[in-house]
């Protein structure tokens, strides 16, 4: 089965973006890059998000593409209390035509029951994924007991695995992937070099192809989102470049 290539807008750098005069100067260069889908991100909205949902939504059908849509917010704002404005991204990714949202886990989902979560989550009409992000609660066994014990959910499609994610909260990327893996829904692709005290996010050819190892831990037919760095003088054959490259992995 042969997964879905997606470029994930925040690749080519909220700077660039900016100057670009959005992320929709990017979805034509990402359908003539043989991608299926886009990732938008809800950082890189301008004030207008609903319009230019709106907007967005019209252009990547007209390219033939389909969307997730990134939420920079986590699930669960608190143990046990799910984010007061999931019912707000919902309704916004309907306005983008959104396949399914992305948030981080948060503080986890309490002591609610399996039955009791899937009851406040029923009328998410947009599949909810869920990422390790680089925080604490991004971590192996955070997730891990989240999705051992609420998976699966009607509402919620499974996990966004960030490849490189772990290194900033000082896991092992390979350790995740081995536990994780069952739940594993959509995955970024990325790859990380440590610069002093932190880490930074390189492109793949920079790495030492990690990646590789990595995805071939994760479920065939997961949709593979390029999240490292796009960038060159000529950005429309780095983005052809990296989705023939993944889509060939």
């Amino acid at each position: 089965m042969e997964r879905k290539i997606i470029v994930v807008t925040a690749a080519f750098g909220a700077e660039v973006v900016h100057q670009a005069g959005g992320q929709r100067y990017f979805i034509p260069i990402i359908a003539q890059s043989g991608a299926d889908g886009v990732e938008i991100r809800r950082e890189l909205l301008s004030l207008a998000v609903d319009q230019e949902l709106v907007d967005l939504k019209l252009l990547i059908d007209a390219q033939g593409l389909f969307s997730y849509y990134s939420v920079p917010e986590s699930l669960f704002t608190a143990p046990g209390t799910i984010n007061p404005r999931l019912e707000h991204f919902q309704r916004e990714a309907a306005l983008l035509n959104a396949r399914a949202i992305k948030f981080a886990l948060g503080t986890g989902a309490g002591a609610y029951s399996s039955e009791q979560l899937a009851a406040q989550l029923s009328d998410c009409s947009i599949p909810l994924l869920i990422e390790n992000d680089q925080t604490a609660t991004g971590k192996i066994q955070p997730m891990l007991d989240y999705f051992s014990h609420y998976h699966p959910l009607p509402t919620v499609q499974g996990m966004t695995f960030d490849m490189a994610n772990w290194l900033w909260v000082g896991e092992s990327p390979c350790k995740a992937a081995a536990q994780l893996a069952p739940f594993v829904s959509y995955c970024h692709v990325k790859a990380a070099v440590q610069v002093e005290a932190s880490w930074q996010a390189i492109s793949l050819d920079q790495s030492q192809g990690e990646w590789r190892s990595l995805l071939s831990m994760i479920p065939e037919g997961v949709p593979l989102g390029i999240e490292f760095p796009l960038e060159g003088r000529d950005i429309a054959e780095r983005v052809h470049y990296y989705v023939g490259l993944l889509r060939a992995a």
